[in-house]
């Protein structure tokens, strides 16, 4: 018996073999880091807390509005670009923006950035958009229901907030992608280069596109009577926004 466990054992280390390690030293080159150095700042670095509630002078009654759906419908025009070209979040399709969207946004903002290099500023208005509601189990009639909260309509394209100074993208991409999951609408986290390659995409896709069925094409055409079932607003911008 003993020897068995011996002839076992000198089987089981004869397949073992030696394992010899050999240190060496390497040469590692990494990028230069980015300057920052021209970077601009505005004066007040931290997001402002926005007012839930208009202040209106006195004697005046807070006015009442209809929806409105074209504050929200279509591209925008104006504040689609980022004013100190860097990082920020922009909107994908429009929708209202609520009090309680803008506490959620300064407070990330506030716990995530430093704010001794880094800086984060608003492109929304406060909320300003009456929106009316009655209470549960009213009946119908009676007049307009009483304001229940005020919002920010949104347009697509939209920038929501700006967030710069000397920091990286990456540095930044986690937060923002965050905050634009928790957006009422679709928006996404981008960055000043981002937004240069996606104009060059878009243009190329239009210089180049060889297929003739285009929506444009179709709509400004009459294709199949298509002006008897369509929205109007897709005879504006060829079901490219809703």
């Amino acid at each position: 018996m003993l020897q068995a466990c011996r002839n076992v054992g000198q089987m089981l280390l004869s397949t073992l073999k030696s394992i010899s390690v050999t240190q060496t030293a390497s040469l590692k080159v990494f990028p230069p880091p980015n300057e920052f150095s021209e970077i601009e700042y505005p004066e007040r670095r931290r997001l402002k807390i926005m007012e839930q509630i208009p202040q209106f002078p006195s004697g005046i009654r807070p006015p009442k509005m209809q929806k409105r759906l074209r504050y929200m419908r279509g591209p925008e025009n104006v504040h689609n670009f980022l004013l100190y070209r860097q990082y920020g979040i922009i909107a994908i399709r429009g929708g209202r923006l609520k009090h309680n969207h803008f506490e959620m946004i300064r407070m990330k903002l506030l716990r995530n950035i430093d704010q001794s290099k880094m800086f984060g500023i608003w492109r929304v208005d406060a909320p300003w958009q009456p929106i009316s509601k009655k209470g549960q189990g009213h009946r119908m009639g009676g007049g307009k229901g009483a304001i229940h909260h005020y919002a920010t309509p949104v347009k697509a394209g939209r920038v929501i907030i700006e967030v710069g100074g000397d920091c990286e993208y990456f540095e930044v991409k986690r937060m923002l992608e965050r905050i634009a999951s928790i957006l009422p609408f679709k928006a996404m986290a981008v960055s000043q280069q981002m937004l240069d390659r996606r104009a060059v995409k878009e243009q190329w896709l239009g210089n180049n596109n060889q297929h003739l069925w285009t929506w444009k094409y179709m709509v400004q055409n009459n294709m199949i009577g298509c002006h008897k079932w369509i929205s109007p607003f897709d005879k504006k911008w060829f079901n490219k926004y809703l």
